[in-house]
């Protein structure tokens, strides 16, 4: 007597398939990332990958989305603090911490900026995840001007603290670097003086 066929889940089959985009997304970038190698880590066909999201580029945009659901600079935690600009600087250190993993929303962008299609839809995500948070968190002119060199800010000290491993930042004393930080991301995300009349 055969089994009966195994009945598929098709959410938890979506959900396997985004899993492995991601693991495999961060870890070789865009280019990198084989649609099989992707179906294997989910234990699927590359035909069901194709039937899910229709394309490796709406796979990545979903997976994109995915890893930035839950904001660790930009967590509610830190958006409600009395003092953001302190709260930033000082997540961000505590992310990049020599040790601290690094987030796979990072890695999956850090490496897929080689890629014209994969920046864009990465530019994407971040304007209507990141920048948008920031965005509408702040006061004053420039709002969105603003918040994109905070983010800028966050991501250069990323990219050299945690995967530059650039040694000055990575001996500094966590204290003293958000000490360091603080000022420059309050010059963005406070409102700037109105100009004298």
């Amino acid at each position: 007597m055969t089994a009966p066929p195994r009945t598929r889940n098709a959410a938890a089959t979506r959900e396997a398939i985004l899993a492995s985009a991601r693991r495999a997304f961060a870890e070789h970038g865009y280019d990198g990332a084989g649609v099989r190698e992707i179906a294997k880590g989910a234990g699927v066909t590359a035909m069901l990958i194709n039937r899910y999201f229709g394309s490796k580029e709406q796979l990545f945009a979903e997976a994109t989305a995915a890893a930035m659901a839950q904001p660790v600079i930009l967590s509610r935690r830190n958006l409600d603090a009395a003092d953001l600009s302190r709260a930033m600087a000082e997540g961000l250190v505590a992310l990049t911490n020599p040790g601290a993993p690094v987030l796979e929303g990072f890695q999956i962008m850090f490496r897929s900026t080689s890629s014209h299609s994969a920046a864009q839809i990465g530019r994407e995500q971040i304007e209507q995840h990141h920048l948008k948070t920031l965005t509408e968190a702040l006061s004053g002119p420039l709002r969105a001007e603003r918040a994109a060199l905070a983010l800028s800010l966050v991501a250069g000290v990323q990219i050299m603290r945690q995967m530059m491993e650039l040694s000055p930042l990575t001996a500094a004393d966590p204290a003293a670097l958000a000490d360091l930080l603080t000022p420059m991301v309050r010059s963005l995300i406070e409102a700037p003086p109105a100009p004298a009349a």
